[in-house]
């Protein structure tokens, strides 16, 4: 299992050219909508969304929106990983009342626990509660990335867009959401030359360190 999942990894590459005609099923569609939801948060309260572009005329005008990246319009299916903006404390009301419906039993530690987190973030200025919840935006994409590696599925994650575009053309305001970013996703094009290109990585000592505690 374990180098099956460096095979997936080392198999992953960023998808310069998408075969147009070759579409992810409803099954595959399912599961990464399935692990999105998984995906860890911060106090796990989901401060992120997903939105699912099939639409051929919204894709190119998304293209559009990214520098004609053509990735974006030419994918099976694109992913926008979007975040909340004024996360606040309904947000975390919504959290405490599904919380409750799982673990009645804790009524009391859960309410406790959330009107901890309500003092919490009601200390904090917007800014930093719109960067908070932003950062978790960029763990879904890693979590979507690794697990369309292990489905053999390509992408080719995206940041160079432009927010209000993106937001204008999927009209994220009126959903309180703002897009951080773009995951085209679908299957590489036979002649995408970049496949066969070597993975180009630092040595693994430059990059991982490991402080052994002393007896």
């Amino acid at each position: 299992m374990t180098q099956n999942i460096l095979s997936d990894l080392r198999w992953r590459y960023a998808v310069k050219k998408f075969d147009p005609h070759k579409k992810l099923t409803k099954q595959q569609v399912d599961l990464l909508a399935e692990a999105f939801n998984l995906t860890p948060t911060s106090y796990g309260l989901q401060p992120i969304r997903l939105i699912i572009v099939t639409n051929d005329a919204l894709k190119k005008a998304l293209q559009r929106a990214s520098y004609n990246q053509k990735q974006v319009g030419t994918c099976s299916h694109l992913l926008v990983i979007c975040y909340q903006f004024n996360f606040g404390e309904k947000d975390i009301e919504r959290y405490t009342e599904i919380k409750l419906s799982l673990m009645p039993g804790k009524r009391d530690e859960i309410i406790k626990y959330g009107e901890i987190l309500k003092t919490r973030f009601a200390a904090k200025p917007p800014e930093e509660i719109d960067l908070w919840a932003r950062e978790q935006a960029f763990i879904a994409l890693g979590n979507l990335m690794t697990v369309c590696a292990v489905e053999k599925i390509d992408t080719c994650p995206i940041g160079g867009f432009i927010p209000e575009e993106v937001g204008k053309i999927l009209k994220l305001k009126e959903k309180g959401l703002t897009p951080a970013a773009l995951l085209p996703a679908g299957y590489r094009a036979a002649d995408d030359m970049h496949q066969f290109d070597p993975k180009v990585r630092r040595p693994l000592e430059e990059m991982v360190e490991e402080l052994k505690v002393e007896s």
